[in-house]
Formats: structure tokens, C-alpha cells, sequence
């Protein structure tokens, strides 16, 4: 059983390195939540019930520092390669399903996993602009008839999560949000080099690349006072 602990009301796991994580969710049927600083900060209650009825995980070094001071040792497990590695592990004996994108993107996403898991089982895939009630349906139903074991949404969050919530109620699985990580994966945009990566500073990259998101980037000083001053 992998250790949690209550950080700002959000209950997030404290996994010993991606292997260990990989042999918890080979039999969990659940949501899997990338926890970083900005969703630690979000006053959003519906979130927060979602993500602690499931299973949050420290995608960001705000949350392993977290749960560094609440007393837990763990890792960051950053939710644009793990996707990768629960394929890899489980392409054999598990069947998937995509959702998120554009109508190019999930097309070459899914080119590109069966060109690089021969052994892939894709029950279905489409594109994550939903934009009825009657698409969401036939998603929902989609899913519930082909039954995969494994179900990952691109679509941004809490947008994926809600989303996986409610396809959850129909169809037990394992479900993993991935924000913008077949855009990633087909190439179509760039992840920051290893360098800022392995130096924890991939947030500055994405701020160097994308000068707009300042304002979510001031979430982290925020983040960073409350954990030196032990107020979270």
C-alpha cells in the first residue's frame, strides 16, 4: 500500500519511484491526478472530493517537497512520461483507450504507439473537443461496450478529470489525465530539454516558451513561501 498524506485538504500518494507505482495500478480501477503546486492551491471542492476519492500523485517537485515535510520520501513522477511507461509495462495483457487533441494529433498518436507497441491493444480513440451533451453520451457509451482496461484523456485540468469521473460511473478502469501529452508525444510541441527537467525547472521553460502563463506561474513563489514557513 503506497502512503498519503492530506496536503492543503488534497490527499496525495507518496509512491517509492515509478515501479512501485506501476505494480499498485497493475489492479487499481481508479483515477490516477497529477498533483502539482498550482492544483494544491486551487480552492476548487469538487476537485478536491474527486482527487481524494482516487489516487493523487507528486507530478510536480512542489508536491514531493510537500510530502517531503509531512514526513514521506518519494519521488516525482511526471505524468507526460508514466502514461508511457503503464503501455510499455502492461501492452500485453491490457487494452486502451484515448481520448484528447485534435482530430491530427490523437491520429498520430495512435500511428505512433502502434509503430512503437507492436503489441498494442487499442480499443478506440477520438478527439477531445466535445462539445455536446450527445457526443459526451456516445464517448460514455463507446467505452462501456468496449470495456479497456486502461482509459487516458488528454483534455487539460480539471476539464479530464470531471470528464473521467463521470465515464468512471459507467466503466471501471484505470483512468490517467494527460493535459497536453499526445502534443508532446506526436511532436507537435516540445517538452524542455533534460537540463531543465533534471534541475526542476521545467515550469520556467514552459514560462520562457509561453510568457502568458506568469500569472500561473506566481503560484509557485506563493507555494514555495507556505512550504518554507511550514503553513501547508
Amino acid at each position: 500500500m503506497i502512503e498519503s498524506r492530506l496536503i492543503n485538504g488534497y490527499k496525495i500518494y507518496a509512491p517509492q519511484g515509478k515501479e512501485g507505482l506501476l505494480r499498485y495500478v497493475n489492479d487499481y480501477n481508479g483515477i490516477l491526478v497529477a498533483m502539482n503546486a498550482e492544483k494544491i492551491l486551487k480552492k476548487d471542492e469538487k476537485l478536491k472530493y474527486l482527487i481524494n476519492k482516487n489516487l493523487g500523485y507528486p507530478d510536480g517537485i512542489g508536491a514531493v517537497w510537500a510530502l517531503k515535510q509531512k514526513g514521506l520520501e518519494t519521488t516525482k513522477i511526471a505524468g507526460a512520461e508514466f502514461w508511457l511507461e503503464i503501455i510499455k509495462k502492461f501492452q500485453k495483457n491490457k487494452s486502451f483507450y484515448f481520448v484528447g487533441a485534435s482530430e491530427g494529433v490523437i491520429n498520430q498518436t495512435v500511428e505512433k504507439l502502434q509503430a512503437n507497441f507492436p503489441e498494442i491493444n487499442i480499443k478506440g480513440f477520438r478527439n477531445g473537443f466535445i462539445k455536446t451533451d450527445e457526443e459526451k453520451k456516445n464517448l460514455i457509451e463507446d467505452i462501456s461496450q468496449k470495456r479497456p482496461d486502461v482509459v487516458f484523456v488528454a483534455m487539460g485540468s480539471p476539464k479530464q478529470e470531471f470528464l473521467m469521473a463521470e465515464i468512471f460511473t459507467q466503466h471501471n478502469a484505470l483512468y490517467m489525465g494527460l493535459g497536453g501529452s499526445f502534443d508532446v508525444y506526436s511532436g507537435n510541441k516540445k517538452r524542455a530539454p533534460a537540463f531543465f527537467i533534471n534541475n526542476w525547472l521545467e515550469w520556467f521553460y514552459r514560462l520562457l516558451k509561453e510568457p502568458t502563463r506568469y500569472k500561473r506561474q506566481i503560484v509557485l513563489v506563493k507555494f514555495f513561501f507556505l512550504i518554507l514557513f511550514r503553513r501547508i
